[in-house]
């Protein structure tokens, strides 16, 4: 699939404040549900993997996706993509940097995959025939240097990705501060990212990105409004879009 190409240039970028502030109007003015968010970014992030990966291997073996995910929202919209990528046939393994808190929305989204038999693991695995990894192991509020199992994590993404395995990063590549741009740790470098709803000001022009698009997550433009953001249409032709420099 080729995704409608817009220039960076002409889409608002916004800080973590921002993004913050999105996210918590879409819930308290719109009534938009953090679940339908997450579900709207992991079909979405499901959709950027295949088309990396290319056409379907027909009589060969599946593709093999090793889903990486943390804790919060980023890691619950990487395992909507888990079941998205089983349910079209790849081989998926989910590794968790820390099991969610019971009963929140990415934990409910670990119960469904546990229910369709999908593997579901705290340890980075140990397999090298993997076609590609999607990272969710820490989104846009990432403050100082990745530790402990979320570490071990990004450094196993990142010897993938050195490796030639096709990295994609949810949001932002996990490590990468979306205000500066910088990591100040450990961090993936990404074959291509999927940002969600609006670009981040830390991911232009930064080579751990790759290939930057945008998903559509269903932030009504009477947010922005509130807000003061100038945003146009911007998913008329699809409900993803490849950003361009």
């Amino acid at each position: 699939m080729n995704f409608p190409a817009v220039p960076l240039s002409s889409v608002p970028v916004v800080d973590r404040a921002q993004m913050t502030e999105v996210d918590r109007l879409a819930e308290s003015m719109m009534g938009l549900g953090l679940i339908q968010m997450m579900e709207n970014a992991g079909r979405a992030l499901a959709e950027l993997v295949l088309t990396e990966l290319g056409p379907s291997r027909i009589g060969s073996a599946p593709y093999r996706v090793t889903v990486l995910a943390g804790t919060g929202g980023n890691g619950g919209g990487a395992l909507v993509a888990a079941r998205h990528l089983t349910n079209r046939g790849c081989e998926v393994e989910v590794h968790l940097s820390r099991p969610p808190r019971t009963g929140s929305v990415p934990d409910r989204q670990r119960t469904i995959l546990d229910a369709m038999g999908v593997t579901v693991t705290p340890r980075p695995p140990e397999r090298a025939d993997i076609d590609a990894v999607v990272d969710g192991i820490i989104g846009y509020s990432l403050l100082g240097p990745p530790t402990g199992p979320a570490a071990d994590l990004i450094g196993w993404a990142s010897a993938r990705h050195t490796e030639g395995t096709r990295v994609v990063a949810l949001d932002v590549p996990s490590g990468v501060d979306i205000d500066t741009g910088r990591a100040p740790g450990v961090h993936v470098s990404a074959a291509a990212t999927l940002t969600l709803a609006l670009p981040k000001i830390g991911l232009r022009d930064n080579p751990a990105v790759g290939r930057l698009h945008l998903a559509d997550i269903s932030i009504p433009s009477a947010v922005y409004e509130q807000m003061g953001l100038d945003v146009p249409v911007l998913f008329d032709r699809g409900q993803i879009l490849r950003l361009t420099p």
